[in-house]
């Protein structure tokens, strides 16, 4: 996704959808947290149960000199 992450129409899309694997890449650290949290735990405001399991994460360094890196997280559903 794009710097302010996955719209929550998207992320209702995925946990609906139940795909075995989703590989998410994210060049914001922060949204990518959020996100993650939503597709593995849910959002309890919104009465949205998560269904995935976070198996890997792996930081990418591909602007050095700079404070950016990316972010290549493996799901998997649970």
């Amino acid at each position: 996704p794009n710097r302010p992450g996955m719209h929550m129409k998207l992320i209702k899309f995925l946990l609906k959808l139940k795909a075995p694997r989703i590989v998410y890449v994210s060049c914001n650290p922060a949204t990518c947290a959020r996100d993650l949290d939503y597709l593995c735990h849910g959002v309890g405001d919104q009465n949205i149960k998560g269904c995935y399991k976070l198996k890997s994460l792996q930081p990418v360094d591909m602007f050095p000199h700079t404070p950016h890196i990316e972010c290549v997280c493996l799901l998997e559903l649970s």
